[in-house]
C-alpha cells in the first residue's frame, strides 16, 4: 500500500511541476523568446515538426527565426519516467495540445512533448526542470 500512495505523490508532484514548467515555457515562447534557450539543457535536441535543432547556438537562431505567437494550451498531461529508464536521473514527461497562432499565419493546432529532467537548485530545494528533448508538430495539414 505504501508504495501505492507514495506513487500517487510522485505522480501529483509531477503534475505541479508540469503546470508550473507549462506557464513558464509558453509565456517564454510568447513574450521573451530570447530567454527561452535558458530552459534547455546544453545537449538538449528540439524536433520542429521533423526538423531536428540541437545545441543553445542553433536553438536560440531557430526560436528567434519564428515570428512572433501567441500559444493557448488547451491540454496537458505528465508522468514520471522510471528511473531505471533514465539511469536514476529525475525526469517527467509532458504532454501538451493546443492552438497557436504566428504573426501572419493562419491559427493551427498544435501537439508538444518534453523530457524534462530535474537539476539541482543552488539556491532552494526545488529542483530545476530543463528540457532534455522537446518535440513539436502541427496538428492538421497546412493547405
Amino acid at each position: 500500500m505504501a508504495s501505492t500512495i507514495d506513487f500517487r505523490t510522485h505522480v501529483d508532484q509531477a503534475c505541479r511541476y508540469s503546470e508550473e514548467f507549462v506557464n513558464i515555457y509558453y509565456d517564454t515562447m510568447d513574450k521573451r523568446r530570447r530567454m527561452l534557450t535558458k530552459l534547455y539543457l546544453e545537449k538538449a535536441t528540439l524536433v520542429w515538426n521533423g526538423n531536428a535543432v540541437s545545441g543553445p547556438g542553433a536553438l536560440g537562431e531557430f526560436f528567434e527565426s519564428l515570428p512572433s505567437s501567441e500559444f493557448q494550451v488547451q491540454t496537458l498531461d505528465c508522468q514520471p519516467v522510471h528511473e531505471q529508464a533514465t539511469q536514476g536521473q529525475t525526469t517527467l514527461l509532458v504532454v501538451t495540445g493546443g492552438i497557436v497562432k504566428f504573426d501572419g499565419n493562419k491559427q493551427r493546432y498544435f501537439n508538444q512533448n518534453f523530457l524534462l529532467t530535474a537539476q539541482a537548485s543552488p539556491t532552494n530545494d526545488q529542483p530545476v526542470w530543463k528540457i532534455a528533448s522537446d518535440c513539436f508538430r502541427f496538428q492538421d495539414w497546412a493547405s
